[in-house]
């Protein structure tokens, strides 16, 4: 039987499906110990609770989001919203470079901001990992 996130998966089109499907792949590979649910209607691995990375499609892209991705200091990865998190966007899926995923990945787990209690801080972001 097929995953929330597989069945995700199958409501996109095209490349955006084989992107998606990539990286779903990729992920568990990297994070094989992750909870992964469609959290906010999209994608999402957790480690203890705390959101680490995910994916949705976006109106002509696949958008790769790691919470706390600023902190990894890592060409690729661009800043996005007002706390720590960064993105990067794919178009093809030949733009994925599986090494260099499994690299972020790694900076994940081992950086880590708690998002999972960022209401009960009012906001403020406490650096786990």
């Amino acid at each position: 039987m097929p995953t929330e996130i597989e069945l995700y998966n199958q409501t996109l089109e095209g490349e955006d499906r084989i992107i998606a499907d990539h990286l779903h792949r990729e992920i568990q590979k990297g994070l094989p110990d992750a909870e992964s649910k469609i959290w906010h209607r999209h994608p999402v691995w957790f480690l203890k609770g705390n959101p680490i990375v995910g994916y949705s499609k976006l109106k002509n892209c696949v958008r790769l989001l790691f919470w706390s991705g600023q902190s990894f200091e890592e060409p690729g990865l661009q800043p996005e919203g007002k706390f720590k998190a960064a993105e990067c966007r794919y178009r093809t899926v030949t733009e994925i470079d599986s090494e260099k995923l499994q690299h972020w990945l790694i900076k994940a787990r081992n950086i880590q901001w708690d998002y999972k209690n960022i209401v009960k801080r009012k906001g403020q972001l406490e650096r786990l990992v």
